[in-house]
């Protein structure tokens, strides 16, 4: 039970929570102040109402808010495996957690864990976003959206007021002249004007981003899966059918009701006519077949200092043009080898090869990332450059 709580207390020890706590806290605290100026809840039924439903907007954000990070998306067990042994052949295997990967769960290298049904690893909420707290996620996100819309109303009315304040004076509306501001107000209003209406944006994107997720009944993994199938089906002509789209009433039950308990065990799903519980996992292997027939193989000629930013070791042009995602950047010694398997102009993807230190059954921990392509040359150019080389060599000699 301790170590539950210490656990729960450690995960909002992090920037993600803190800010997303401090966000939310300002904008509340500073709503309500403004707001017992501009429209008293003591004064009218409707300047109580506004201040009831602010209040249970913002406490619905910080319940859901605490739910998704306390829920958590649920892990599969270590050393998971299907009750039927025939349907290993049809499943991804995950040598960190030393079992299977149940249909529709991927491995999170943050959580370190096979997490059921991954949309996404959110650092807001330090934790990752699927099966189980996929609901309280989203009912945090829409939340948070409309009480930041309320906010910014009455900031921006309470603002208004206040600045107009010798305006109304001067015309004898004394009814109106309730918002007093000081310069500490001002600053902190204006702040928090910026704050909600930052929210609206950015978390409104995310969230329309995620209902559209739900009425599919696609993560953002499974998304990424669905584009390669249609570009492998272009060049294979084998059909492919997503096959947990059931209808968007159907899809949205799944994860949204009224309690936001997510439907079904996690392991097991409803599928397409015509489609098995190893439709997607199917494709996911063949997908990861073409993946090893185009990795190339790598050494490194010059180190990578594994910076997310490496302008003056790397040059200027490599610093410019980082890959978009949060995956990792590693670091690499001359003569280390890399299996490549993703390619960008000046950046290569790929896992460092590593060999079993003997006397010993661990498995070497798997390093993958990018790194500057300059700091790395094909195996296959390196032994035409090799071999051009000695040619060299020997006709000097022949000449001396």
């Amino acid at each position: 039970m301790a170590l539950n709580l210490f656990g729960s207390v450690r995960r909002f020890l992090h920037w993600g929570p803190l800010i997303a706590i401090g966000i939310i806290k300002s904008i509340t605290i500073m709503t309500l102040y403004m707001n017992a100026m501009w429209w008293p809840a003591e004064r009218s039924f409707g300047g109580f109402l506004n201040q009831a439903i602010f209040v249970m907007l913002s406490a619905s954000t910080g319940f859901y808010f605490l739910a998704a990070s306390l829920t958590g998306p649920r892990f599969l067990p270590f050393k998971w495996r299907p009750k039927n042994k025939k349907d290993e052949s049809f499943l991804q295997y995950c040598d960190i957690c030393e079992g299977f990967k149940a249909p529709r769960s991927h491995h999170c290298r943050k959580c370190n864990r096979c997490v059921i049904k991954m949309d996404h690893h959110c650092p807001w909420i330090n934790n990752c976003v699927g099966w189980a707290n996929h609901g309280y996620f989203t009912a945090f996100l829409g939340f948070a959206v409309l009480g930041c819309l309320q906010a910014t109303v009455i900031l921006g009315a309470s603002l208004y007021v206040g600045l107009y304040r010798d305006w109304y004076l001067y015309y004898g509306h004394y009814s109106k002249v309730t918002v007093q501001l000081t310069v500490w107000s001002l600053v902190l209003c204006v702040f928090n004007i910026g704050l909600a209406i930052g929210v609206v944006i950015t978390v409104g994107a995310l969230f329309v981003y995620q209902m559209r997720a739900i009425l599919n009944n696609r993560t953002a993994i499974e998304d990424w899966i669905l584009e390669k199938a249609r570009y492998r089906q272009e060049r294979t002509n084998e059909p492919f059918v997503y096959p947990y789209d059931v209808g968007r009433w159907d899809n949205m039950k799944q994860v949204l009701n009224l309690t936001c308990t997510a439907a079904g065990n996690g392991v097991e799903w409803t599928v397409l006519e015509g489609c098995d519980q190893f439709t997607l996992t199917r494709e996911q292997l063949a997908q990861k077949h073409e993946k090893r027939a185009r990795t190339r193989t790598y050494t490194i000629i010059r180190p990578a200092t594994g910076s997310w930013f490496p302008c003056w070791s790397q040059g200027i042009k490599v610093c410019l043009s980082p890959p978009f995602t949060d995956e990792p950047r590693i670091k690499l010694d001359k003569g280390d080898v890399v299996h490549v398997t993703r390619w960008r102009k000046h950046w290569l993807f790929g896992e460092k090869h590593q060999t079993r230190p003997l006397g010993t059954d661990e498995k070497p921990k798997r390093v993958r990332g990018w790194f500057p392509r300059q700091c790395a040359v094909e195996l296959a150019e390196q032994d035409e450059a090799n071999e051009l080389q000695q040619y060299l060599n020997d006709e000097g000699k022949k000449l001396n």
